[in-house]
């Protein structure tokens, strides 16, 4: 009986076996592999030989679109990172993958009709693989070392560069790897920007939308991009550039095993670099690097041989000898594309021509430049002095101290200064306006001949004051103490504007450490000119008013403008006056509103700004008949951009400024709906690692003040985040934190928010007006970010960085909401009415400053 059954047992055990290769042959699972005779079919899938990537059908949030694709096996929330039919989607279930006859793969519909092949060459043994790089590959069946695939995905990018990649040209074949965005975050197919390498003049790379340029990196130049001062390698990553006569290409490795990490660039032109740990499922991406990160990084912003600095108000300068703004107009209205021009004309045949060096630039494009490596940087001035077309030169290379020889025979263009980083670029100027000293070879022997006479001249100089500083100083001491107050009697004679250019210079010093009166470079304009660009203040004009002035609409130039006038009788408003010439005049981003000029005559202080056509967003979040053109499009831009200015006022500004009075009211809107922030008159500056501050002072506006800000007076970036989740709230629900009420329960907006998504009825919070044209995916995300922003304690609140990469990627991953600050019932007797445009009171030794517009 044993026999019998260890017989039996033998038997089923076998049938299992056959039963399972069976299934395995007929429905295609091969590990990472699949032959001649295997296919994976929609619900199946091929995972890499470790597990870090699976390939099979999937459909994008918002979309019964089924597509090709490969993505991160072990991260929970779906990563994407190729897709082979991305403008031939499947509209079922019924798509099949398999190797046909000639060894290609193919992709197959319901009616075996092929809608995507990798059209390579024809194989003998063919097998696909998806190697645990990423890259699904095509070879024959013995060529396990992948020395001679017959076609790989690596080749054929998408809309991520992954590491190992090569993003660029083999000369050989001209083939040529470059990614492609997604139209939007649910379609993959083709979208309007492409990232790829220009092999053009000295190589560099470009994000193009559609034909026009949107940015580009600069050369590389041994270490990194020109552009890209901060991607130096180091011990997680370690950037490359190959350039020889097969191949042309940049591609970035991973030297520790724990990190992953991936470039792509987003539906909206952003070039991305993501990482996380690899073993930590619940952590979300985070954003590395991204560019364009500042308005100097935008594509020739200030013309032909204009200057770009990010911590320069305005950014466009022209080069400090030999050049002159080509609109003057325009560029004091801080539009400076139309770029500089020479002052004086090139002496090239006179030999008097020199060169100006300017230090941490990234240089001008190089696509028609010409480079020779094996130059020194003096054979490269030698030769471009020679050369009458020759407009400047600089090294190719920075390692080895400098190397090469590169050299433009136009006009600059996109060129920026950095703080640190960058390199010499020496610019061609004609020698009588050539600054003395400028140039190390230039008229040497006339600065010997001024050397000498300067130092007889100073001998002298100290001679003859050591025999009068003897008879002097008695007769100065006897009137110290008259000229003393002689000069504070004229010093108060002073008129007011003086007066008030100095405070202003004096409280910047008191912020930053600085005494710099350049620092401040706004145009100022007389009362007249702008009594007349406004129509003497008509009422006409008028386009709102707030705690600190008026606001109206004007014409000046041509160019429309908003003038903010200050109160004649508010103090505070004075404070919020220099506060925003001291800070604003400073920042430069597309999601800031850009301060244009001031006003400085007797008692009247005015701030000029650009003209935002659609004023407030307030103005049309809560009115119920403008609301509805708002559609969630609209409000999920303005999200994103109102997210993107706070980021860059928090982290990639010139400081960390906390702005302190985030609401709807200051949020502008231009015509295309682009939010812009404004209002800095309670905005700190912190310095160094300040990250925190406190005040006794607490200003602000009612619903949106953190409740560490509001009780103790405590303020950080995570007063500013609280601030945005308010904001975020508001902008989906189309009604105000303050004075909301729902069912008589009286709860506020982010406690009715708290309570709907509590119980899984987070959409109902969406305004009625958007509701055909929203995305339910985008809303739940927003409302997720808004609660996580607007939680009771600021340590669990995001960073604006975090906020970023949590709206513009469906794969981040979220923790759940913990309940917000603020969110309780309220009494009916704490209405609106209980708060008038200014009012202070005091909670916990604090004064507290209700600021409304109105």
């Amino acid at each position: 009986m044993r026999n019998i059954s260890e017989g039996f047992h033998l038997f089923l055990v076998s049938c299992f076996a056959l039963l399972a290769f069976s299934s395995q042959s007929s429905n295609g699972f091969a590990g990472d592999i699949i032959t001649l005779n295997q296919s994976v079919r929609d619900g199946q899938s091929l995972v890499s030989s470790g597990g870090t990537f699976k390939l099979g059908f999937f459909s994008p949030t918002n979309s019964n679109n089924r597509y090709l694709g490969i993505w991160y096996n072990k991260i929970r929330d779906q990563t994407v990172v190729w897709i082979a039919n991305r403008d031939n989607p499947i509209t079922d279930s019924t798509g099949v993958l398999k190797l046909s006859e000639d060894g290609n793969l193919v992709l197959l519909n319901q009616s075996e009709t092929v809608i995507w092949s990798t059209n390579a060459s024809k194989a003998e043994n063919p097998v696909a693989q998806l190697l645990d790089s990423g890259n699904l590959v095509v070879r024959e069946e013995n060529d396990e070392k992948l020395e001679n695939s017959l076609w790989q995905s690596f080749d054929h990018p998408t809309h991520t560069l992954l590491p190992g990649m090569k993003l660029g040209w083999n000369l050989r074949t001209g083939l040529n790897r470059f990614l492609i965005s997604w139209k939007s975050e649910s379609d993959p197919s083709t979208g309007s920007f492409k990232f790829g390498v220009d092999r053009r003049g000295y190589p560099q790379a470009f994000v193009w939308n559609g034909m026009g340029i949107e940015y580009r990196s600069g050369p590389w130049n041994g270490l990194q991009f020109s552009a890209v001062p901060e991607m130096k390698p180091n011990d997680i990553i370690n950037f490359s550039f190959t350039s020889n006569s097969d191949e042309l290409y940049y591609s970035f490795s991973i030297e520790n095993d724990s990190v992953v990490s991936r470039l792509m660039v987003s539906p909206s032109g952003s070039l991305q670099r993501f990482t996380r740990l690899d073993d930590d499922k619940s952590e979300s991406w985070n954003l590395y690097w991204y560019a364009p990160k500042d308005q100097c990084d935008n594509y020739k912003v200030c013309g032909a041989y204009g200057i770009c600095d990010a911590n320069a108000s305005p950014v466009c300068k022209c080069p400090p000898t030999g050049f002159k703004p080509r609109d003057p107009q325009n560029w004091i209205m801080r539009n400076g594309s139309g770029g500089c021009v020479r002052k004086t004309e090139l002496e090239c045949q006179k030999g008097d021509d020199g060169f100006l060096r300017l230090q941490r630039m990234k240089v001008p494009d190089t696509s028609m430049a010409f480079v020779n490596e094996s130059m020194s940087l003096q054979e490269c001035k030698e030769a471009c002095k020679r050369n009458c077309s020759c407009t400047g030169y600089a090294n190719s290379k920075l390692t080895g101290g400098g190397t090469g020889c590169l050299y433009w025979t136009g006009e600059l263009i996109d060129l920026r200064v950095y703080p640190v980083g960058g390199q010499d670029l020496y610019l061609r100027v004609a020698g009588s306006e050539l600054a003395k000293g400028q140039d190390p070879d230039a008229h040497s022997s006339k600065r010997k001949r001024l050397t000498v006479g300067l130092s007889v001249m100073v001998c002298v100089g100290v001679l003859v004051l050591a025999f009068s500083s003897y008879f002097l100083w008695k007769r100065k001491t006897k009137g110290a103490v008259s000229n003393r107050k002689t000069e504070e009697r004229v010093f108060r004679e002073k008129s007011q504007d003086k007066q008030f250019v100095d405070l202003v210079v004096s409280s910047g010093r008191e912020y930053s450490g600085e005494y710099n009166k350049d620092d401040i470079e706004l145009p100022l304009f007389d009362f007249s000119t702008i009594a007349i660009a406004t129509d003497n203040f008509s009422e006409a004009n008028k386009l709102g008013k707030g705690g600190f002035g008026t606001v109206y609409k004007g014409k000046l130039e041509g160019k429309e403008i908003a003038v903010k006038r200050l109160s004649k009788n508010s103090g505070q408003g004075l404070q919020e006056f220099k506060n925003e010439i001291i800070l604003i005049a400073k920042l430069q981003h597309r999601n800031l509103v850009r301060l244009l000029g001031s006003s400085i005559d007797a008692e009247e202080k005015m701030l000029i700004y650009e003209y935002m056509q659609n004023r407030s967003l307030d103005s049309i979040l809560f009115d119920t008949k403008k609301s509805s053109s708002l559609d969630w499009p609209k409000r999920f831009q303005i999200i994103g951009g109102i997210a993107r200015g706070i980021l860059y006022l928090h982290q990639d500004s010139r400081f960390r400024i906390i702005h302190r009075d985030l609401k709807a009211s200051n949020i502008l809107l231009d015509g295309e709906m682009n939010p812009k922030i404004s209002d800095f008159g309670m905005a700190r500056i912190f310095g160094g690692d300040e990250t925190e501050g406190n005040t006794r002072r607490v200003v602000g506006t009612y619903g949106y003040m953190s409740p560490e800000y509001a009780m103790d007076g405590n303020f950080s970036v995570k007063s500013d985040v609280f601030s945005f989740g308010v904001l975020v709230l508001e902008i989906i629900s189309g009604k105000k934190n303050r004075g909301f009420y729902y069912d008589n329960c009286e709860l506020n907006l982010l406690a009715h928010a708290w309570r709907l998504w509590r119980e899984g009825k987070g959409l109902e919070l969406m305004d009625e007006s958007m509701k055909d044209s929203c995305s339910t995916s985008e809303v739940l995300r927003c409302i997720q970010v808004g609660l996580l922003c607007v939680q009771e304690r600021p340590e669990e609140r995001p960073t604006m960085s975090s906020v970023v990469l949590m709206l513009s990627s469906e794969t981040a991953t979220m923790p759940q909401p913990k309940p917000p600050g603020f969110g309780r019932e309220r009494s009916p007797l704490e209405t609106d009415e209980s708060f008038s445009e200014l009012e202070s009171y005091t909670v916990n030794q604090l004064t507290v400053t209700i600021i409304e517009s109105r």
